[in-house]
């Protein structure tokens, strides 16, 4: 297979350090608020890519970390007047709960930041010795850029194009702007628990020394996939290669991985715009509380947004627009329609199938899971022509390897949904129960068994009205399903 490399910026060979073992780095999530759809593109995509690669029947050691030491946490533990571990455990406890939402399976190790700072001070001390650190005049430990010949591979940008900022703090105290920093030395101002001892005084790690120790710790180099959202291909993973490549001389991976933007109205969604929206907004069900970390989630449209996301390729930008989620669910609809009229069976996928063959090659292919949701359109096509049980069960068998597919069509059905072509004259479309709906349809049935038509009718209307469909099933049989 081959694999889409940030690095040459063109497709690589899949070649493991280690026949048949993949070592895989994804930078997760820095810890101090809710995740927003950028995040949910994230954890979506290389669960995905993690899902095939088992598949395929490599070994893979996925490590996802979490930073849990960082400028904004300290922000936010400040200004809610809590220890930065309360902070940390309460948002890393959201995201938990927004990872099963979509369906995305725990990587192997989940290191923090906090849990790692000797092996980060040892890699500092490293490129002090060879002359690529240096401590300065404000007791902050730098990184000196212009001393690392390839800096600027990653991004392909030159040192003199580049800015300081982004991320980086401009400090009179640096030797060079573009330095960025390994070590901050603590304030006064900071919070103890911000707070560890080292041979350079009291202080704690930059961001990108973090991943940097943690990688090597748990996976050793160099690493067969590094991988990380669009935003963190510099300076975070410039800095990263910098740091771990000047103090062991050794690649830090073999094949980088990005993916692409999440787009609102063609600007990249981010909370320096506004225009960011959480994962909880998008699926809690009723009202969302900043207090609470766990919360219920709508599972027909985490199903959708799982559904929007795969269904285009990891690195093209994603435009999230309510009309575009209204379309994923209407279409994932039509695939639970198919799935509705069968007993599912889990089943082997025979890859000799002329879909499930044409499914692998998109796959191996730069995991083109967009091309992959089109056969699947395909395959869905020919079973409501054949009407065949055994495509029935291959449609599903594939679906879940992307992670869909996992609701039981009734369940799906009897979950509504805010996003629906169809529009509903009811302002509350949970206003009837199960148990109500069910009673109506009894009432239905006895009506039509009484010959009053006008009245069977009429209940069918009210419950249209409601958003509840019927349909009609030989032996007097009435199946419903929240549109």
């Amino acid at each position: 297979m081959q694999i889409y490399d940030s690095l040459t910026r063109q497709k690589q060979d899949l070649k493991p350090v280690e026949p048949n073992k993949i070592r895989m780095y994804v930078c997760g999530i820095t810890v101090y608020d809710f995740c927003h759809l950028g995040h949910a593109r994230m954890l979506v995509s290389f669960d995905v890519i993690c899902r095939w690669l088992r598949l395929k029947g490599y070994e893979v050691k996925y490590v996802r970390n979490i930073t849990d030491i960082d400028d904004k946490i300290i922000k936010k533990a400040v200004a809610t007047n809590k220890k930065l571990s309360d902070v940390t455990k309460f948002y890393t406890d959201a995201m938990h709960a927004d990872e099963r939402a979509l369906g995305v399976l725990p990587p192997d190790y989940e290191p923090r930041a906090t849990q790692h700072v000797s092996g980060m001070l040892e890699i500092i001390k490293k490129l002090e010795s060879k002359g690529l650190a240096y401590k300065s005049e404000d007791n902050d430990v730098n990184f000196s850029v212009r001393k690392f010949e390839p800096y600027g591979k990653l991004s392909g940008r030159s040192l003199d194009d580049m800015r300081s900022g982004e991320r980086v703090a401009v400090s009179e105290a640096k030797q060079d702007p573009l330095d960025f920093v390994l070590w901050k030395a603590a304030k006064e101002t900071e919070p103890e628990d911000s707070k560890w001892e080292s041979s350079y005084g009291l202080g704690r790690p930059g961001w990108h020394i973090e991943c940097s120790a943690m990688s090597k710790e748990l996976l050793g180099l160099p690493l067969d996939i590094h991988g990380g959202g669009p935003d963190l291909k510099f300076p975070h993973h410039e800095n990263e290669i910098a740091q771990s490549e000047g103090a062991y001389e050794i690649d830090l991976a073999r094949i980088w991985m990005h993916c692409g933007p999440l787009m609102v109205d063609n600007d990249k969604m981010s909370k320096s715009l506004g225009n960011f929206k959480t994962i909880r907004q998008t699926l809690a069900v009723g009202d969302i509380s900043d207090d609470e970390s766990e919360y219920n989630y709508n599972v027909r449209e985490a199903e959708m947004l799982r559904f929007f996301i795969v269904r285009n390729h990891y690195r093209s930008a994603q435009n999230f627009t309510p009309d575009n989620l209204i379309d994923a669910q209407a279409a994932l609809d039509r695939f639970y329609q198919t799935l509705s009229n069968f007993d599912i069976e889990d089943v082997q996928i025979d890859w000799s199938n002329q879909f499930a063959s044409k499914f692998k090659q998109a796959m191996d292919d730069d995991f083109n899971t967009s091309l992959a949701i089109s056969i699947l359109f395909e395959l869905n096509t020919e079973i409501n022509k054949t009407k065949s049980k055994e495509l029935l069960n291959l449609l599903v068998a594939l679906g879940r390897v992307l992670g869909i597919f996992v609701i039981e069509p009734k369940l799906y059905f009897r979950t509504s949904t805010r996003y629906s072509k169809v529009q509903i004259s009811n302002s509350n479309i949970d206003s009837l129960s199960d148990s109500e709906i069910e009673q109506l349809i009894l009432d239905r049935k006895s009506a039509k068994t009484n010959k009053n038509f006008k009245a069977a009718d009429e209940i069918r209307e009210k419950l249209k009205r409601a958003g509840i469909e019927l349909e009609d099933k030989p032996g007097g049989i009435t199946n419903w399903r929240r549109t």
